[in-house]
């Protein structure tokens, strides 16, 4: 059977990105080093984050994302202040449901990521 090894984004500056990542999420370079082409970022337990040089441009609706999960209502609210003094920006999402459980941020190079309230609804 298949596990998920590791979430795959790509950035134009991989150590901007990895240095937000790591800060965002606690994570640190699987090797203990980042290079200007790839890196893959690791957590005590669970996936990876790998981030690779691309020239790509960002999707204005990427096709894939992650979410990340607060606890309830209150540490979303202070994740998301976290997350945008460390680089992160609100993105205008026009489709939001009338109560939405997500708020839609960009990392500092526009990949798009969702911070859930997951005892929402």
């Amino acid at each position: 059977m298949l596990t998920l090894g590791t979430i795959v984004m790509g950035a134009a500056d991989v150590r901007r990105a990895a240095d937000f990542w790591s800060r965002a999420l606690g994570y640190v370079p699987r090797d203990g080093q980042v290079d200007d082409d790839w890196t893959v970022l690791v957590p005590a337990d669970g996936p990876g984050l790998a981030l690779g040089r691309s020239v790509t441009p960002v999707q204005e609706r990427p096709r894939v994302h992650l979410d990340l999960y607060a606890a309830d209502a209150a540490e979303q609210s202070a994740e998301v202040a976290r997350l945008v003094s460390l680089g992160a920006r609100h993105v205008d999402w026009d489709s939001y449901p009338q109560d939405p459980d997500f708020v839609v941020l960009a990392d500092p190079e526009g990949n798009r990521f969702c911070v859930i309230d997951a005892t929402h609804g």
